[in-house]
C-alpha cells in the first residue's frame, strides 16, 4: 500500500461568538478557516485530520503542509509511521508543528482503518472513559465566572478551570475566591493564567489559590521561562502545569524534567506533533512518575484524537472541554458528548472512529490545496 495523494480542503466556520482566551491568544473574529487534511492510498483508503481552530486560521498551515510535507509522503507506505514522523519532524523549520501533527493524526487514522481497530487500542487500550473538565473563556465580570462555574458543576463536569479576566493579578484572585465560595470546598478548580504573570505576581497568585485548595496552577509564566518556573515550584505546594506551548516537539520536554520546573507535562496532538509525539511524551512522563495532561486540540477532530491518546495511556487525568462547548463542535456528525456523569467515551470504530460531515464541509469549502 502506498500514499498517492495529500490534500487540504479549506472550509469556513462562521457565526462564531466573540470569545477571548488570553492576551497572547487571538480573539475570535466571527469566522475562521479550518482545513480537512486527507491522505489517500492506492487502495482507496483515506486518513483524515483537521487543521485550524476558532482563533487560528488554517490558511498558512495548509499551504505549508502541501509545499513542505506532501513530497515526503508520496509513494511511501502509510504504516511506516515512525520513520515518516522522524522525517517530517526534521522539517519543522520550514513548516509548523500543527502541520506535522495533522499529518501524523491522518496516518494513525489510516492505520486504524487498515487494522480494523480504534486508535486507542493500537496505542495500548487502557480505558474507554475519561473524566472531563470545563475550561472557561475570559469574562468581564466576577459574576459571569460564578454563574458558569455553577452551571458546569450542575452539568456533571469533574472540575472547572478559570481563564482569568486579565485585568491585574488582584482581580484574578478576586475571581478565584468568588468561584470557590460559590461551588464549595469539595469541587475541583484550576487556574490557567496563560503566561501573563511576572515571577512575583505568579508567586502571589499561587499562594492565594493554594489556600483556596485549587487543583493546579497552569501556565503562570512565559512559555520558556524554565529558570523562574523552577524557582516558583520550590516556593509553592500547589502543582504547576506548564509546557503547553513551550518551544519544540517531543524532545523539548527534557529540559523541563531535568530542571524540575513543572509538576505535570502538557501538550496535545495539534501543537506537539501529533499522536506519535503525545504517546512518546506520555511514556516519558510515566518514567518520572509524572502526569501528562492533554490540552484542548483546537477543533473537533483533534479532540477526538486527543481522547484516543488519553484512553491509550494511564497517566492523564482530565479531558478538557473549552466553553462554550457548542462553538468547538463543527465538521463532525457524531462529535464527543460528555455524559451526565461528566465522562467522555472514546469511539470504538476503526481509526479515529467518527463520521466527518462532508456535506457541511462541502457547503462551506473555500478552496482545495493539492
Amino acid at each position: 500500500m502506498k500514499i498517492v495523494d495529500v490534500t487540504v480542503t479549506q472550509f469556513e466556520q462562521a457565526n462564531i461568538r466573540s470569545l477571548s482566551f488570553g492576551p497572547h491568544n487571538s480573539p475570535t473574529t466571527g469566522k475562521s478557516m479550518l482545513g480537512l487534511v486527507t491522505v489517500t492510498t492506492d487502495e482507496g483508503l483515506e486518513g483524515h485530520a483537521f487543521l485550524g481552530s476558532i482563533t487560528k486560521s488554517s490558511e498558512l498551515d495548509a499551504l505549508s503542509l502541501i509545499q513542505t510535507l506532501k513530497p515526503i509522503l508520496l509513494g511511501r507506505d502509510p504504516l511506516d509511521r515512525e520513520v515518516l514522523h522522524q522525517q517530517i519532524c526534521k522539517r519543522f523549520r520550514s513548516t509548523t508543528w500543527r502541520c506535522i501533527g495533522a499529518i501524523d493524526v491522518a496516518l494513525w487514522d489510516l492505520a486504524g482503518k487498515i487494522a480494523g481497530l480504534p486508535i486507542y487500542r493500537l496505542i495500548g487500550g487502557y480505558r474507554q472513559l475519561v473524566p472531563a473538565y470545563a475550561s472557561s473563556p475570559g469574562h468581564e465580570s466576577v459574576e459571569a465566572y460564578v454563574q458558569e462555574a455553577l452551571e458546569t458543576k450542575a452539568r456533571g463536569f469533574h472540575a472547572y478551570k478559570i481563564h482569568p479576566p486579565r485585568k491585574g493579578w488582584q482581580r484574578d484572585i478576586e475571581v478565584c475566591k468568588a468561584v470557590r465560595k460559590a461551588v464549595g470546598n469539595d469541587y475541583r478548580l484550576m487556574l490557567d493564567s496563560t503566561w501573563m504573570y511576572t515571577y512575583t505576581e505568579a508567586l502571589r497568585v499561587g499562594r492565594a489559590i493554594e489556600e483556596l485548595g485549587f487543583y493546579w496552577f497552569e501556565d503562570p509564566l512565559a512559555e520558556d521561562d524554565i529558570y523562574n518556573y523552577a524557582k516558583l515550584r520550590q516556593k509553592l505546594d500547589i502543582p504547576i502545569l506548564a509546557t503547553e506551548f513551550s518551544s519544540g516537539g517531543f524532545h523539548a520536554y527534557a529540559p523541563w524534567i531535568m530542571s524540575q520546573a513543572t509538576d505535570y507535562l502538557r501538550g496535545d496532538v495539534a501543537v506537539k506533533g501529533g499522536i506519535t509525539a503525545c504517546m512518546k511524551t506520555a511514556h516519558l512522563a510515566e518514567g518520572f512518575q509524572m502526569t501528562y495532561e492533554i490540552h484542548h486540540g483546537g477543533n473537533s477532530l483533534n479532540n477526538v484524537a486527543n481522547l484516543h491518546v488519553m484512553c491509550g495511556i494511564r497517566n492523564s487525568e482530565f479531558f478538557e472541554v473549552i466553553l462554550p462547548d457548542e462553538v468547538q463542535k463543527f465538521g463532525l456528525i457524531n462529535d464527543i458528548e460528555i455524559d451526565a456523569n461528566g465522562m467522555a467515551r472514546v469511539p470504538e470504530a476503526p481509526g479515529l472512529g467518527v463520521e466527518i460531515d462532508f456535506t457541511v464541509i462541502g457547503r462551506n469549502t473555500i478552496s482545495v490545496l493539492s
